[in-house]
């Protein structure tokens, strides 16, 4: 007993003595086995930060490492002979750190390299980085270096145009990337087409809140060495991955510095990032660029962009900050890697320890809940400017020139919107105006008075920037065949060229603010979003697009007004900052393909044009309307068509009116113009009271024609026009524009709607010339959802805090005109979709569409797809479908007749005991706003319309307008924006309120809706089928005989000017013909030749400008 006594004293006694000298070795034990020490040679910046101190507490749990951090001056000062030992070496170059030095230490001391330090230089240049990624046959974008010699750089192979440049012969259309060649310089910069405003984008290192600002300066820098770079369409998100050996690799998504430059923080101040998961090829480019750049621990950036994924740049040593379980990995990794490599040459004994794999469990919806999972809406644009256009015939030699040089004849038809054509055209009005006023006697047929107001219009705002101008010119194989109000009696023999000049119809301040409030209201829409713009803190739209869970896709027609429209709205519904160009050109794509968005054609079909032709002579008569005239014109029934007709009572005698109305107005105008106090007064947008003079005299001269009858093509415009200065300039007060606006809008809630189509066999039959394309998207849209596809996830492990991370919504959303509004609606009125005799909440739907008399701007249509993941055999019950309608803004003159619908998202048709009083929300308490919210905190889950509905006023409530100096007026429903409000919205307007979405129907199956697609776009092929069959041999000869054009040049006379020089023979850029032609209105001129391979559809389409 005794002798285990004394062991336990000499035990004791030794613990002690070893831990007041360490050095000291207890006879008692064995010698330690030998440790590793691990050196981490930085810059003390990085060897303390809290990634770099939280990875190495870590490190040091393995029994057998140890840690040395080289002191900074050690590392400045002292020769690599001073420094401390290691086994094993983490050294990073950084800003001021001797990279020279640690490359001497390591042939020196050679430990084992966790990244190689020779590879840190070419790391430091990118055209190196870019040089080895395209070697090891990894992605990039297309890219072009420009090398300047610091003493001589204007010597450089860079050529720079209005929208492109050319470096070393390679061509980069803007949007492109500006990259300096140093990696430690990040200025980079990145360039706008002036079709989307110009300017550029300039990114720098975060300060504060910001990673880049806006700047309006379109030319790049002329002083330094840069990489050019296509510039690729990622949805305003960057991918940040970051590997630790070539077998892992963490990947975060963080909204990107281009889109508007504000850094998105958390609590803490720290940028807010989410982990993402990547596909099997991006996990295969991580282990390529780990390999190929010899480090270990990298960090480089993706962007996917078209289903691709690019690198497009590799940072070196970097660590994923605030991710606890990046640590754990990262210090697991690097540990078992060094114990891998030096356990064996110390003698250590050491094994890889097996461990059960990561089980990825995401959570699902369960119980009755239904699952959100496609949102599909087709809005109209925003508020605009009137359109305005001017025909001219033209035969000068000049034109013909500008018509071949670009390719018209090709299709016979040719659309000039980019600057240096615009500035083309613009020179030669000039020189022919030169040319009349030196030589009276000379041959040039041009009017004089056309030429003048082209160079006025091109010459409006001093610049070309922006979709504000567009030119269309058509071959007429044997001149115009009949003269319209606005051109001669007179008609000359030979070919000619019909000369369209379009301007206005731009987005206005109040159609931004428009677009911005709903797509803000939009994100209500979706799970967490209920009852206000999102305020429920992380959760609803925000949270789910910024945890990748979110797909969306934005397209948008060519038109100005359409593609800024997108933008606003997308900047709401994403709540970003800053100017609309950087949001246009990452977030909207152009859908100018296969008419699915844009008419194609303007070309009328046989249908639109016997259509037309029965609406003007109905119009046009002297006498009250008779029944019969009510059943020629209004066969559907339609209470805002009868409403109307009541109204008008004799066409003619309402005309009349009208006209007399215009002129009152006109005369008015210019008496404000004869008084010197407004003489120089600023309208709405800038516009002043000549030009406001010129447009409704215009009207004027248009309206009434030389034989006395009305042109009823121009009543749309017409109530454009009062429209708009009722709005925006009513603080003229001009007389009787009340009534003016009163009968047009009368006249043009017939005129309008029944270009369309009259009886609904003739509505569908132009619907679907304008739609199919539109119809098959969307079907595939909502077949699309419920498949498997490689679509962007949240990783499940960092799921936790997110309430639903197996949901993913898509989202596509698409800006168009009002003729595909109205041709859509058209479709699923009168395609066969349900049978209003057998659903009543069909029958109700369809009352209530027949009362709208107007698609104003931002109608919508939307489709929204549910998934009930209970019911997993039949599709039918498990895919639920949901149809709403909105008509847009809302007028601010008679409230009282506007018709109500029957709320967003009522009982449906199974339960119709439950069903609501008109105009009432139901309270949907069974589809909860998450499963995941804490049981403790209270929960408000009654929805509420997007819109939140006020009945006293059907307007919009607005609890937070982002827009500085706006206040909501109860009594009108409209919003006043201040003339000097922060956001920079400009002119004293009122910005009317928009309508909330109406359920059209909330119990339609996928299949139901998938077979009416399907139906309507095999009745539209079937009947292309048959027309093409019967069309005559000779539409399928080509558009225009070159010996027309030989005999063109030969007969006219070319007068040059001394003046200015027009550049017609100068070589061919193919990004000046890639966008698309699009043809001209065939509106009072001849019915344009059809290429044979243009399907029906685009051949059916109305007058370009008809929205």
């Amino acid at each position: 007993m005794s002798s285990v006594v004394i062991t336990l004293v000499s035990l004791v006694i030794s613990l002690h003595l070893s831990l007041l000298y360490p050095g000291l070795l207890c006879p008692l034990h064995k010698p330690p086995e030998r440790q590793i020490v691990v050196g981490i040679c930085a810059m003390m910046k990085k060897s303390k930060s809290k990634p770099m101190t939280q990875i190495l507490e870590r490190l040091c749990k393995f029994d057998y490492i140890n840690v040395v951090i080289f002191p900074e001056e050690v590392i400045l000062e002292e020769p690599v002979e001073k420094w401390p030992l290691c086994d094993c070496l983490i050294s990073f170059h950084s800003k001021g750190f001797p990279l020279d030095k640690a490359v001497e230490y390591a042939k020196l001391r050679n430990p084992l390299l966790i990244n190689d330090l020779n590879m840190q230089y070419y790391i430091q240049d990118r055209r190196e980085v870019y040089r080895i990624l395209r070697e090891e046959g990894i992605d990039l974008p297309r890219y072009a270096v420009l090398n300047r010699d610091p003493d001589n750089p204007e010597e450089c192979n860079l050529v720079e145009g209005e929208d492109h440049v050319e470096v070393n012969g390679e061509v980069f259309p803007k949007p492109f990337v500006e990259k300096p060649v140093c990696a430690e310089d990040h200025n980079v910069y990145i360039y706008y087409p002036t079709s989307a405003g110009g300017g550029s984008q300039r990114l720098f290192r975060k300060i504060g809140s910001r990673s880049s600002v806006y700047s309006p300066e379109s030319s790049v820098r002329k002083t330094g060495s840069y990489i050019y770079e296509e510039f690729m369409p990622t949805d305003g998100t960057d991918v940040k991955v970051y590997t630790v050996g070539p077998d892992y690799a963490h990947a975060e998504a963080r909204k990107s510095p281009a889109l508007d430059g504000k850094v998105e923080r958390d609590s803490e101040g720290k940028e807010i990032r989410y982990p993402v998961m990547l596909t099997s090829m991006e996990k295969l480019v991580a282990r390529k660029v780990c390999l190929a750049f010899k480090q270990t621990v990298c960090g480089f950036d993706l962007l996917r962009a078209n289903g691709h994924s690019f690198v497009c740049d590799v940072n070196g040593f970097s660590f994923v900050k605030n991710s606890m379980k990046y640590y754990d990995d990262c210090a697991k990794v690097l540990g078992n890697m060094v114990m891998r490599e030096l356990a064996p040459q110390f003698h250590i004994p050491w094994s890889i320890p097996m461990e059960a794999e990561d089980i990825p469990i995401v959570p699902t919806t369960s119980g009755t809940m239904m699952e959100l999972r496609c949102v599909i809406a087709i809005i109209r644009h925003g508020d605009r400017t009137p359109k305005q256009k001017m025909k001219m015939e033209v035969r000068h030699p000049l034109f013909f020139e500008l018509f071949d040089k670009y390719g018209g004849y090709k299709s016979g038809k040719l659309k000039l919107k980019k600057p240096k054509q615009l500035q083309e055209v613009l020179d030669i009005a000039r020189l022919l105006l030169v040319e009349l006023g030196q030589h009276t006697d000379c041959e040039i047929e041009e009017k004089k008075s056309k030429l003048e107001q082209l160079k006025t219009v091109l010459e409006m705002y001093g610049h070309f920037s922006g979709i504000n101008r567009k030119v269309q010119l058509t071959y007429l194989r044997n001149g115009q065949p009949k003269a319209s109000s606005e051109e001669e009696d007179s008609k000359k023999d030979g070919p000619s060229l019909l000369l369209v000049l379009k301007w206005g119809g731009e987005l206005t301040p109040a159609g931004r603010v428009q677009a911005e409030e709903l797509g803000r209201a939009f994100r209500c829409m979706y799970p967490g979003g209920q009852g206000d713009y999102a305020g429920f803190p992380g959760c609803g739209l925000l949270r789910l697009h910024s945890t990748y869970r979110h797909d969306l896709k934005i397209y948008a027609s060519d038109e100005g007004r359409v593609q800024m429209t997108a933008a606003a709205f997308a900047k709401g519904l994403l709540a970003l900052e800053g100017e609309l160009t950087p949001i246009l050109v990452q977030m909207v794509k152009s859908a100018n393909m296969n008419g699915l968005l844009d008419s194609d054609s303007d070309s009328l079909t046989d249908c639109q044009q016997k259509v037309k032709a029965r609406l003007h002579e109905i119009m046009q008569k002297d006498q009250e309307l008779t029944q019969d005239d009510y059943q020629k014109l209004a066969p559907t029934g339609s209470p805002s068509l009868v409403n109307s007709m009541k109204v008008i009572e004799n066409p003619v005698k309402t005309c009349d009116k009208v006209y007399g109305l215009i002129q009152s107005l006109t005369s008015q105008i210019r008496k404000r113009l004869e008084d010197p106090k407004s003489a120089d007064l600023q309208l709405y947008h800038s516009e002043t009271l000549e030009l406001m003079l010129q447009r409704w005299s215009k009207l004027e001269r248009d309206f009434r024609t030389k034989n006395g009858r009305y042109d009823i093509s121009k009543i749309p415009d017409i109530y454009d026009c009062i429209k708009y200065d009722s709005q925006h300039n009513a603080s003229l007060g001009l007389e009787d524009t009340l009534e003016l606006f009163r009968l047009s809008r009368a006249l043009a809630d017939i005129v309008i709607p029944q270009e369309y189509g009259i009886s609904k066999a003739e509505k569908l039959d132009i619907a679907q010339a304008y739609c199919v394309p539109l119809m098959k998207k969307i079907q595939l849209d909502l077949q699309r959802t419920h498949e498997d596809e490689a679509v962007n996830k949240l990783h499940p492990l960092y799921s936790r805090g997110v309430m639903s991370p197996g949901r993913h919504v898509r989202t596509r959303l698409y800006f168009t005109s009002e003729s595909h509004v109205h041709s859509l609606l058209s479709i699923f009125r009168y395609g066969g979709l349900l049978d209003e005799e057998k659903d009543w909440q069909w029958k109700q739907a369809m009352d209530y569409l027949s009362a709208v008399s107007e698609l104003n701007y931002m109608t919508q249509i939307v489709i929204m797809l549910y998934e009930d993941n209970d019911k997993v055999s039949l599709q039918r019950e498990r895919f639920h479908v949901e149809l709403h309608f909105s008509p847009g803004v809302k007028g601010c003159e008679d409230e009282e007749n506007v018709p109500l619908g029957y709320g967003f998202r009522p009982a449906s048709s199974e339960n119709q005991d439950k069903k609501p009083n008109q105009g009432s929300l139901e309270d949907l308490s069974q589809d909860q706003v998450d499963q995941a919210l804490p049981v403790s905190e209270p929960i408000n889950i009654q929805r509420r319309s997007p819109m939140i509905r006020n009945r006293k006023t059907g307007s919009m409530e607005v609890p937070d307008l982002s827009v500085s100096g706006a206040d909501v007026i109860g009594t009108t429903g409209c919003v006043s924006v201040s003339p000097v409000c922060a956001a920079g919205f400009e002119g004293c307007s009122m910005v009317p309120s928009i309508y909330p979405l109406e359920t059209l129907h909330n119990s339609l199956s996928l299949k139901q809706v998938d077979e009416f697609l399907n139906n309507v776009c095999e009745s539209s092929s079937e009947a292309h089928a048959k027309t093409m069959k019967g069309r005559p041999a000779d539409e399928s000869a080509p558009y225009v005989n070159k010996k027309h054009w030989a005999a063109i040049k030969a007969t006219r006379t070319f007068l040059p000017s001394p003046n200015i020089i027009l550049h017609y023979h100068q070589e061919h850029h193919s990004y000046l013909d890639d966008f698309p032609q699009q043809p001209l209105s065939s509106s009072g001129s001849e019915t344009s030749l059809r290429p044979p391979s243009q399907p029906l559809w685009r051949e059916c389409l109305q007058d370009f400008m008809a929205e």
